[in-house]
């Protein structure tokens, strides 16, 4: 198997290895073969099969060397965990969330339960970046050994506490748990007995009601939880590894005799009587002085669902005929495009270039018209043309890292059960493509006649960062006003300055000084030296509405998964269906370049030969739809009603559209840059 383990010739099972890096085996064999067997019955059973015995027979004896003696190790968050009866199994806590606030906070910011010393997990940058605080509990479990009304903690509220309970209550926050790198989830059935159920991440902490007879809205408290810890068993060895984890939360008014001690005995729920919580006991007020008494029962429950399979619950997708719908829509948008660029490539342009090369005389030329009357003024440096190299340096880094990480989530190797996984080798990724960044700007430059290639580096690697940086840092400013675990500590804050400064930025100056050592770019044609003066435009080769226009079909073709993105960002649900992700990235690359060529075809037969910005923002465009989209979800889709937490919304979207304009403006920069060169180098220029 592609495993990254000690490897045990006893117990491994391809099984073992987890669905989201099943599909990627480089070798799938079962490996529970006895020790006694002898390379000399494997050599004589592989005689028949021709001149290949020799190299796979020493293959083979590699295979078995790293068998016995092999030092692996596994992927983050993929190792699977043995359990026998009786052993300790801790539950963490994780930050509280709300889709209301968008503001997560630490489990313990609330006077929750609390074990002697709370003890942090080390987490890793995704994980501080998310907001994400894992913490130990009180809450311990024994393997296969199920408990009942296990009281954890007695509180009694004053005025200030059961005002933080209400506000989180009103705010709809959720409390997340995780068991065995398990989030837990609350199961909901579905309407369809036949269909599985629904799960939720987390529980709620409270819910709001009324009493019969009363109309007075009241909050009661989730005081006690009702575990389900699945399990799949090995029958061999009588171990078990854990499968699911879900929780049934109750508002229970906790009654007892007498006065409170240690061993004080609960008449509401009493492991001795068998007595069990339900939905008829009275529910836990939250109030001034209430007496709060949190328990919980565990039950284990036997699974068929395998180790390597324990995440598909959590990933099951009910929809996906809507992203296959996506891909189709996006697919005719594709063919409508390749159907305009064959048009021009292989009849218009075709018949254009023949009767170019066809022109004899000098009055035969003079009568020429379309695009090729501007070649003198084609390759003229643009405006601002510094600026457009930051840009397509820049975009091209995003390009890099967007392509690679698309490539490595779709073979699995950023499985949902490393938390933090994908921003980090997002952000790791974007640190080092700065070497491409840097190398692409300064040929762009160099082919401009610049000179000052530093100067060029400096920008393209501190430009788009640090206007990045500046509205994170008023985002986290604002988070941290609030108190909230989303606020991003001095300490990443300055890891993340040093991935900048110390790795990303020489990287830029490494790659502008590779590039600006090439040779320059030679133009196809040469460029007058006196500029051409552009006739008057038609209304709809206006620059702002071609550039408009440019932009719908990029869009277009992504805004359906745009919006299961937005709703795994903002409403707390997993998003794990890169294998679509990564066709709609390559269908959005190809629309951009497609509108792009067409576009600048029109445009170059418009005998409007500034082409280089448009290129770059017709496409670009696209991103002004997404930010307009992502405020039609907010108004439609949520429900922030917070002032800051809509700041926050806008802000992260803000980057977001940003990014994408740098990433789709890049592609049709660069299609268009070919598409020029093709038509202008097929031509006779006298």
């Amino acid at each position: 198997c592609l495993c990254f383990c000690r490897l045990q010739t006893r117990n491994l099972q391809p099984t073992d290895t987890p669905r989201t890096i099943r599909p990627f085996l480089f070798l799938s064999l079962d490996l529970s073969f006895p020790p006694s067997l002898s390379l000399l019955s494997i050599s004589s059973a592989m005689e028949a099969r021709g001149s290949l015995a020799l190299p796979t027979l020493i293959s083979l004896i590699f295979l078995l060397l790293s068998i016995y003696h092999g030092q692996c190790f596994y992927l983050p968050g993929v190792a699977p965990q043995d359990f026998q009866k009786g052993d300790l199994l801790n539950v963490k806590v994780n930050k509280l969330t709300s889709t209301k606030t968008q503001l997560p906070y630490s489990y313990y910011s609330v006077p929750h339960c609390r074990p002697k010393t709370i003890v942090d997990s080390r987490e890793n940058l995704g994980e501080v970046l998310r907001g994400d605080r894992i913490e130990n509990s009180p809450y311990e479990f024994k393997m296969r050994e199920p408990q009942m009304c296990n009281i954890v903690c007695r509180l009694t509220l004053d005025a200030k506490i059961a005002k933080e309970f209400k506000e989180k209550i009103e705010d709809e926050y959720r409390v997340n748990m995780i068991l065995d790198n398990l989030p837990l989830v609350v199961p909901i059935r579905r309407l369809d007995q036949g269909s599985p159920p629904v799960y939720q991440l987390g529980f709620h902490v409270g819910l709001k009601g009324q009493y019969t007879g009363s109309k007075d809205e009241k909050f009661f408290i989730h005081n006690h939880l009702t575990f389900t810890v699945k399990y799949h068993k090995d029958m061999q060895t009588d171990s078990a590894r854990i499968v699911g984890f879900e929780v049934k939360p109750f508002s229970v008014k906790h009654e007892y005799e007498g006065q409170w001690n240690e061993n004080t005995r609960l008449t509401t729920c009493d492991p001795h009587a068998k007595r069990t919580v339900s939905n008829s006991n009275s529910p836990q007020e939250v109030g001034d002085k209430q007496e709060i008494i949190f328990t919980y029962d565990v039950e284990f429950e036997e699974s068929d669902v395998k180790w390597a399979s324990r995440w598909d619950t959590y990933l099951l997708m009910s929809d996906d005929q809507i992203h296959w719908f996506s891909i189709v829509n996006s697919l005719m948008i594709v063919l409508f495009l390749s159907g305009m660029v064959a048009m021009i490539m292989l009849r218009t342009l075709y018949r254009d270039i023949s009767k170019y090369n066809e022109l004899e005389t000098q009055e035969e030329a003079q009568e020429e018209t379309g695009w090729k009357l501007v070649h003198g003024d084609v390759y003229r440096p643009p405006n601002n043309s510094e600026l457009l190299c930051v840009y397509v340096g820049t975009g091209v880094q995003f390009f890099g890292m967007m392509l690679v990480t698309m490539i490595f989530a779709v073979l699995g190797f950023l499985s949902p059960s490393n938390r933090g996984g994908l921003m980090t080798a997002m952000l790791l990724l974007w640190v080092f493509m700065g070497l491409f960044a840097g190398y692409s700007s300064a040929r762009l430059y160099k082919m401009f006649k610049g000179t000052e290639w530093k100067k060029i580096a400096l920008r393209t690697a501190i430009m788009f960062p640090a206007i990045v940086s500046a509205i994170f840092f008023v985002l986290n400013v604002l988070i941290w006003g609030q108190k909230s675990s989303g606020a991003v500590p001095f300490g990443t804050m300055f890891a993340l300055v040093i991935l900048w400064f110390g790795i990303s930025v020489p990287l830029v100056f490494v790659g502008s000084f590779v590039g600006f050592k090439k040779p320059a770019i030679e133009d196809p044609v040469k460029t007058n030296k006196i500029p051409r003066q552009i006739p008057e435009q038609a209304w709809y080769m206006n620059p702002i509405f071609s550039i408009l226009i440019g932009g719908i079909l990029p869009f277009g073709a992504v805004f359906i998964e745009l919006f299961f993105i937005l709703t795994s960002i903002w409403l707390n649900q997993f998003y794990y269906i890169f294998g679509f992700l990564f066709i709609v990235f390559i269908i959005l690359i190809v629309t951009c370049a497609e509108i792009t060529i067409v576009l600048c075809y029109f445009q170059l037969c418009s005998e409007d030969y500034l082409w280089w910005w448009r290129s770059y923002l017709t496409s670009g465009s696209s991103a002004l739809y997404l930010f307009l989209y992502a405020t039609f979800y907010f108004f439609t889709k949520l429900e922030i009603t917070k002032p800051v937490s809509g700041i926050l919304y806008f802000g992260y979207m803000l980057i977001g559209s940003y990014a994408f304009f740098v990433l789709t403006g890049t592609i049709g920069f660069y299609a268009c840059f070919w598409f020029t060169r093709l038509i202008y180098s097929s031509v006779k220029i006298d």
